[in-house]
Protein backbone atom coordinates (compact mmCIF):
# COMPACT_ATOMS: atom_id res chain seq x y z
CA UNK A 1 0.00 0.00 0.00
CA UNK A 2 2.85 2.43 0.82
CA UNK A 3 4.45 1.73 -2.57
CA UNK A 4 1.14 2.40 -4.32
CA UNK A 5 0.75 5.59 -2.31
CA UNK A 6 4.16 6.86 -3.43
CA UNK A 7 3.38 6.00 -7.03
CA UNK A 8 0.05 7.78 -6.81
CA UNK A 9 1.58 10.93 -5.38
CA UNK A 10 4.17 10.99 -8.16
CA UNK A 11 1.40 10.70 -10.76
CA UNK A 12 -0.61 13.43 -9.05
CA UNK A 13 2.42 15.71 -8.92
CA UNK A 14 3.07 15.27 -12.61
CA UNK A 15 -0.57 16.06 -13.37
CA UNK A 16 -0.27 19.46 -11.72
CA UNK A 17 2.81 20.51 -13.66
CA UNK A 18 2.57 22.54 -16.84
CA UNK A 19 2.86 19.92 -19.61
CA UNK A 20 6.02 20.41 -21.66
CA UNK A 21 5.68 17.46 -24.01
CA UNK A 22 1.91 17.25 -24.47
CA UNK A 23 0.50 19.27 -27.37
CA UNK A 24 -0.85 22.59 -26.16
CA UNK A 25 -3.75 22.01 -28.50
CA UNK A 26 -5.09 19.37 -26.10
CA UNK A 27 -5.93 22.05 -23.57
CA UNK A 28 -7.00 24.67 -26.10
CA UNK A 29 -9.46 22.51 -28.02
CA UNK A 30 -10.83 20.45 -25.11
CA UNK A 31 -13.62 19.45 -24.93
CA UNK A 32 -14.51 18.49 -28.50
CA UNK A 33 -17.69 16.58 -27.57
CA UNK A 34 -20.08 16.22 -24.61
CA UNK A 35 -18.39 15.08 -21.40
CA UNK A 36 -19.84 12.40 -19.12
CA UNK A 37 -19.51 12.68 -15.34
CA UNK A 38 -20.06 9.18 -13.97
CA UNK A 39 -21.66 9.18 -10.51
CA UNK A 40 -21.79 5.99 -8.46
CA UNK A 41 -25.10 6.74 -6.71
CA UNK A 42 -28.67 7.36 -7.77
CA UNK A 43 -30.08 10.67 -8.93
CA UNK A 44 -31.22 13.15 -6.31
CA UNK A 45 -28.54 12.26 -3.77
CA UNK A 46 -26.06 14.82 -2.47
CA UNK A 47 -23.21 13.57 -4.71
CA UNK A 48 -25.53 13.67 -7.71
CA UNK A 49 -26.58 17.24 -6.90
CA UNK A 50 -23.05 18.56 -6.54
CA UNK A 51 -21.97 16.77 -9.75
CA UNK A 52 -24.79 18.50 -11.61
CA UNK A 53 -23.95 21.89 -10.12
CA UNK A 54 -20.30 21.56 -11.15
CA UNK A 55 -21.28 20.04 -14.50
CA UNK A 56 -23.45 23.05 -15.30
CA UNK A 57 -20.58 25.39 -14.41
CA UNK A 58 -18.14 23.49 -16.64
CA UNK A 59 -20.68 23.42 -19.48
CA UNK A 60 -20.97 27.20 -19.37
CA UNK A 61 -17.21 27.74 -19.13
CA UNK A 62 -16.05 25.21 -21.71
CA UNK A 63 -18.82 25.32 -24.29
CA UNK A 64 -19.77 21.63 -24.26
CA UNK A 65 -22.37 19.73 -22.27
CA UNK A 66 -21.17 18.01 -19.10
CA UNK A 67 -23.77 15.30 -18.56
CA UNK A 68 -24.17 13.41 -15.29
CA UNK A 69 -24.60 9.66 -15.79
CA UNK A 70 -25.68 7.67 -12.73
CA UNK A 71 -24.14 4.20 -12.42
CA UNK A 72 -25.14 2.91 -8.97
CA UNK A 73 -24.43 -0.60 -7.76
CA UNK A 74 -21.53 -2.88 -7.00
CA UNK A 75 -20.51 -0.89 -3.96
CA UNK A 76 -19.72 2.04 -6.33
CA UNK A 77 -17.23 -0.14 -8.22
CA UNK A 78 -19.37 -0.28 -11.38
CA UNK A 79 -19.01 3.46 -11.90
CA UNK A 80 -15.27 3.42 -11.28
CA UNK A 81 -14.67 0.57 -13.70
CA UNK A 82 -16.67 2.37 -16.40
CA UNK A 83 -14.29 5.34 -16.16
CA UNK A 84 -11.17 3.17 -15.93
CA UNK A 85 -12.14 1.55 -19.23
CA UNK A 86 -13.10 4.80 -20.97
CA UNK A 87 -10.81 6.56 -23.49
CA UNK A 88 -8.23 8.72 -21.75
CA UNK A 89 -9.24 11.94 -23.49
CA UNK A 90 -11.04 13.82 -20.71
CA UNK A 91 -14.53 13.17 -22.07
CA UNK A 92 -15.37 10.67 -19.30
CA UNK A 93 -14.84 11.74 -15.69
CA UNK A 94 -15.54 10.11 -12.34
CA UNK A 95 -17.05 11.78 -9.31
CA UNK A 96 -14.55 10.48 -6.76
CA UNK A 97 -15.87 9.81 -3.25
CA UNK A 98 -14.57 8.21 -0.04
CA UNK A 99 -15.92 4.85 -1.22
CA UNK A 100 -13.05 4.72 -3.73
CA UNK A 101 -10.50 4.86 -0.90
CA UNK A 102 -12.48 2.43 1.27
CA UNK A 103 -13.00 -0.15 -1.47
CA UNK A 104 -9.26 -0.31 -2.20
CA UNK A 105 -8.90 -2.38 0.98
CA UNK A 106 -12.44 -3.65 1.54
CA UNK A 107 -12.48 -5.73 -1.65
CA UNK A 108 -9.80 -8.35 -2.21
CA UNK A 109 -10.34 -8.55 -5.96
CA UNK A 110 -11.31 -5.63 -8.17
CA UNK A 111 -10.99 -5.28 -11.93
CA UNK A 112 -8.97 -2.10 -11.42
CA UNK A 113 -6.49 -0.48 -9.08
CA UNK A 114 -7.86 2.94 -8.19
CA UNK A 115 -4.49 4.40 -7.23
CA UNK A 116 -3.00 3.31 -10.54
CA UNK A 117 -5.93 3.68 -12.94
CA UNK A 118 -7.59 7.01 -11.99
CA UNK A 119 -5.76 10.33 -12.26
CA UNK A 120 -6.80 13.00 -9.73
CA UNK A 121 -8.20 16.16 -11.31
CA UNK A 122 -9.56 18.35 -8.52
CA UNK A 123 -11.13 18.23 -5.10
CA UNK A 124 -14.56 19.86 -4.99
CA UNK A 125 -16.27 19.79 -1.62
CA UNK A 126 -16.05 18.34 1.88
CA UNK A 127 -19.17 17.53 3.92
CA UNK A 128 -19.52 16.45 7.54
CA UNK A 129 -21.42 13.47 8.82
CA UNK A 130 -23.41 13.89 12.00
CA UNK A 131 -23.38 11.69 15.07
CA UNK A 132 -27.07 11.44 15.97
CA UNK A 133 -28.84 9.40 18.63
CA UNK A 134 -32.39 8.40 19.41
CA UNK A 135 -33.74 10.67 22.20
CA UNK A 136 -34.07 7.62 24.46
CA UNK A 137 -30.29 7.61 24.78
CA UNK A 138 -29.56 9.66 27.92
CA UNK A 139 -26.30 11.15 26.61
CA UNK A 140 -26.31 14.84 25.64
CA UNK A 141 -22.64 15.01 24.67
CA UNK A 142 -20.07 12.71 23.08
CA UNK A 143 -18.32 12.30 26.44
CA UNK A 144 -21.58 11.25 28.07
CA UNK A 145 -22.24 8.86 25.19
CA UNK A 146 -18.82 7.24 25.58
CA UNK A 147 -19.38 6.83 29.32
CA UNK A 148 -22.86 5.39 28.73
CA UNK A 149 -21.57 2.97 26.09
CA UNK A 150 -18.76 1.78 28.33
CA UNK A 151 -21.20 1.01 31.15
CA UNK A 152 -23.42 -0.83 28.66
CA UNK A 153 -20.91 -2.71 26.48
CA UNK A 154 -22.42 -4.34 23.41
CA UNK A 155 -25.92 -3.05 24.21
CA UNK A 156 -25.90 -0.09 21.85
CA UNK A 157 -26.73 -0.67 18.19
CA UNK A 158 -25.11 1.49 15.50
CA UNK A 159 -27.00 1.79 12.20
CA UNK A 160 -25.49 2.35 8.78
CA UNK A 161 -26.72 2.21 5.15
CA UNK A 162 -24.49 -0.82 4.60
CA UNK A 163 -21.10 -2.39 5.17
CA UNK A 164 -18.25 -0.21 3.96
CA UNK A 165 -20.34 2.94 3.58
CA UNK A 166 -19.17 6.27 4.92
CA UNK A 167 -21.46 6.18 7.98
CA UNK A 168 -20.25 2.67 8.78
CA UNK A 169 -16.61 3.67 8.55
CA UNK A 170 -17.23 6.81 10.62
CA UNK A 171 -18.71 4.62 13.34
CA UNK A 172 -15.90 2.08 13.20
CA UNK A 173 -13.32 4.85 13.47
CA UNK A 174 -15.20 6.21 16.48
CA UNK A 175 -15.29 2.79 18.12
CA UNK A 176 -11.56 2.31 17.53
CA UNK A 177 -10.54 5.74 18.85
CA UNK A 178 -12.96 5.95 21.80
CA UNK A 179 -12.73 2.34 22.95
CA UNK A 180 -16.48 1.75 23.00
CA UNK A 181 -18.21 -1.47 22.03
CA UNK A 182 -21.24 -1.03 19.78
CA UNK A 183 -23.02 -3.55 17.55
CA UNK A 184 -23.03 -2.54 13.89
CA UNK A 185 -26.41 -3.04 12.21
CA UNK A 186 -26.11 -2.60 8.42
CA UNK A 187 -29.21 -1.76 6.39
CA UNK A 188 -29.86 -1.72 2.68
CA UNK A 189 -29.88 2.02 2.32
CA UNK A 190 -30.18 5.17 4.37
CA UNK A 191 -33.98 5.36 4.65
CA UNK A 192 -34.53 2.09 6.55
CA UNK A 193 -31.56 2.85 8.80
CA UNK A 194 -32.98 6.24 9.74
CA UNK A 195 -36.44 4.78 10.17
CA UNK A 196 -35.21 2.30 12.76
CA UNK A 197 -33.07 4.96 14.45
CA UNK A 198 -36.12 7.18 14.87
CA UNK A 199 -38.13 4.14 16.02
CA UNK A 200 -35.53 3.24 18.65
CA UNK A 201 -34.56 -0.17 17.24
CA UNK A 202 -31.02 1.22 16.93
CA UNK A 203 -29.54 3.96 19.06
CA UNK A 204 -26.88 5.83 17.08
CA UNK A 205 -25.88 6.63 13.51
CA UNK A 206 -23.22 8.71 11.76
CA UNK A 207 -25.54 10.11 9.12
CA UNK A 208 -25.18 12.77 6.44
CA UNK A 209 -26.32 16.20 7.62
CA UNK A 210 -29.04 16.84 4.97
CA UNK A 211 -30.90 13.59 5.70
CA UNK A 212 -30.86 14.07 9.48
CA UNK A 213 -31.41 17.77 9.90
CA UNK A 214 -35.21 17.79 9.56
CA UNK A 215 -35.49 14.98 12.12
CA UNK A 216 -33.29 17.01 14.44
CA UNK A 217 -35.52 20.06 14.05
CA UNK A 218 -38.61 17.96 14.82
CA UNK A 219 -37.00 16.46 17.93
CA UNK A 220 -36.98 12.91 16.59
CA UNK A 221 -33.17 12.76 16.72
CA UNK A 222 -30.55 14.40 18.94
CA UNK A 223 -27.26 15.63 17.42
CA UNK A 224 -24.12 15.03 19.46
CA UNK A 225 -21.35 16.13 17.10
CA UNK A 226 -20.21 16.58 13.51
CA UNK A 227 -17.43 14.35 12.23
CA UNK A 228 -15.31 16.98 10.46
CA UNK A 229 -12.37 18.75 12.07
CA UNK A 230 -14.33 22.02 12.19
CA UNK A 231 -17.94 22.82 12.96
CA UNK A 232 -20.58 22.95 10.25
CA UNK A 233 -22.04 26.29 9.21
CA UNK A 234 -25.42 24.55 8.99
CA UNK A 235 -25.26 23.48 12.67
CA UNK A 236 -22.83 25.98 14.25
CA UNK A 237 -23.83 25.08 17.82
CA UNK A 238 -23.01 21.38 17.37
CA UNK A 239 -19.41 20.54 18.42
CA UNK A 240 -17.05 18.21 16.58
CA UNK A 241 -16.33 14.63 17.61
CA UNK A 242 -12.69 15.69 17.76
CA UNK A 243 -13.54 18.06 20.61
CA UNK A 244 -14.06 14.94 22.74
CA UNK A 245 -11.97 12.32 20.89
CA UNK A 246 -8.72 14.11 19.92
CA UNK A 247 -7.63 13.44 16.36
CA UNK A 248 -10.96 12.08 15.15
CA UNK A 249 -11.94 13.26 11.67
CA UNK A 250 -14.19 11.83 9.01
CA UNK A 251 -15.79 13.65 6.14
CA UNK A 252 -17.65 12.93 2.94
CA UNK A 253 -15.46 14.59 0.32
CA UNK A 254 -15.88 14.64 -3.44
CA UNK A 255 -13.82 15.53 -6.47
CA UNK A 256 -13.25 14.60 -10.09
CA UNK A 257 -10.93 11.98 -11.52
CA UNK A 258 -10.09 10.88 -15.05
CA UNK A 259 -8.70 7.73 -16.67
CA UNK A 260 -4.94 7.37 -16.34
CA UNK A 261 -2.95 8.82 -19.24
CA UNK A 262 -5.48 11.61 -19.75
CA UNK A 263 -3.46 14.50 -21.25
CA UNK A 264 -2.01 16.75 -18.58
CA UNK A 265 -3.22 19.84 -20.42
CA UNK A 266 -6.79 18.56 -20.11
CA UNK A 267 -6.40 17.77 -16.41
CA UNK A 268 -4.92 21.20 -15.76
CA UNK A 269 -7.66 23.00 -17.66
CA UNK A 270 -10.37 21.13 -15.79
CA UNK A 271 -8.63 21.82 -12.49
CA UNK A 272 -8.44 25.55 -13.26
CA UNK A 273 -12.11 25.80 -14.23
CA UNK A 274 -13.26 23.78 -11.20
CA UNK A 275 -11.29 26.02 -8.86
CA UNK A 276 -12.85 29.06 -10.53
CA UNK A 277 -16.28 27.55 -9.91
CA UNK A 278 -15.51 26.90 -6.26
CA UNK A 279 -14.74 30.61 -5.87
CA UNK A 280 -18.07 31.61 -7.42
CA UNK A 281 -20.50 32.91 -4.76
CA UNK A 282 -23.51 31.10 -6.23
CA UNK A 283 -21.80 27.72 -6.26
CA UNK A 284 -20.39 28.29 -2.79
CA UNK A 285 -23.93 29.00 -1.58
CA UNK A 286 -25.31 25.87 -3.24
CA UNK A 287 -22.69 23.70 -1.59
CA UNK A 288 -23.20 25.46 1.75
CA UNK A 289 -26.88 24.47 1.59
CA UNK A 290 -25.68 20.85 1.52
CA UNK A 291 -23.44 21.50 4.52
CA UNK A 292 -20.32 21.46 2.37
CA UNK A 293 -17.21 23.60 2.10
CA UNK A 294 -14.98 23.89 -0.96
CA UNK A 295 -11.75 21.89 -1.16
CA UNK A 296 -10.12 23.40 -4.29
CA UNK A 297 -6.37 23.04 -4.84
CA UNK A 298 -4.17 21.32 -7.42
CA UNK A 299 -4.36 17.76 -8.76
CA UNK A 300 -1.45 17.03 -6.42
CA UNK A 301 -3.47 18.25 -3.45
CA UNK A 302 -6.39 16.03 -4.38
CA UNK A 303 -4.07 13.09 -4.98
CA UNK A 304 -2.57 13.58 -1.53
CA UNK A 305 -6.04 13.56 0.05
CA UNK A 306 -6.94 10.34 -1.76
CA UNK A 307 -3.69 8.64 -0.74
CA UNK A 308 -4.08 9.68 2.90
CA UNK A 309 -7.69 8.50 3.03
CA UNK A 310 -6.76 5.17 1.43
CA UNK A 311 -4.17 4.54 4.15
CA UNK A 312 -6.53 5.70 6.90
CA UNK A 313 -9.43 3.43 5.98
CA UNK A 314 -7.09 0.51 5.32
CA UNK A 315 -6.04 0.67 8.98
CA UNK A 316 -9.65 0.79 10.18
CA UNK A 317 -10.84 -2.03 7.92
CA UNK A 318 -8.01 -4.32 8.97
CA UNK A 319 -8.31 -3.49 12.68
CA UNK A 320 -12.06 -4.14 12.66
CA UNK A 321 -11.76 -7.11 10.23
CA UNK A 322 -14.50 -5.68 8.01
CA UNK A 323 -15.61 -7.83 5.10
CA UNK A 324 -17.89 -6.80 2.20
CA UNK A 325 -21.45 -8.08 2.00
Amino acid sequence: MKLQRRQFLRLAASASAVPLLSPIAWGQTYPTQPVRIIVSVAGGSNPDILARVMGQWLSERLGQSFVVENRPGGGTNIATEAVVRAPADGHTLLLVAPSSTINATLYDKLNFNFIRDIAPVAGIVRMPNLMVVNPSVPAKTVSEFIAYAKTNPGKLNMASPGIGTGPHMAGELFKMMSGVNMVHVPYRGNVPALTDLIGGQVQVMFDAVPTSIEHIKSGKLRPLAVTTATRSEVLPDVPTVGDFVPGYEMSAWFGLGAPKNTPLAVINRLNSEINAGLADPNIKARFADLGGTAIAGSPTDFGTLIAQETDKWARVIRAANIKPE
